[in-house]
């Protein structure tokens, strides 16, 4: 399909999704890198306990409270 005709479709509001190659997609910015930190253990136990109150892993409510914090001091 050629970019003019992918276009068209898509502002016609048409499911453009079988021309996609959503394997190869990403979101802007969201590219990961892993990092170490070593945390107490006191904050360990409380991680743990929080993210299993929310029923989520504990690298989720990390990421969750460094973003927030982020988004705060910005």
């Amino acid at each position: 399909m050629k970019a003019k005709d992918f276009d068209q479709a898509f502002d016609n509001g048409e499911d453009i999704t079988s021309q996609l190659d959503l394997a190869k997609a990403r979101w802007p910015a969201q590219e990961q890198k892993r990092v170490n930190v070593n945390f107490p253990l006191w904050m360990i136990h409380q991680l743990d306990k929080e993210a299993k109150r929310l029923g989520v892993p504990r690298q989720s409510i990390i990421k969750i409270w460094v973003a927030e914090r982020l988004k705060q001091a910005s």
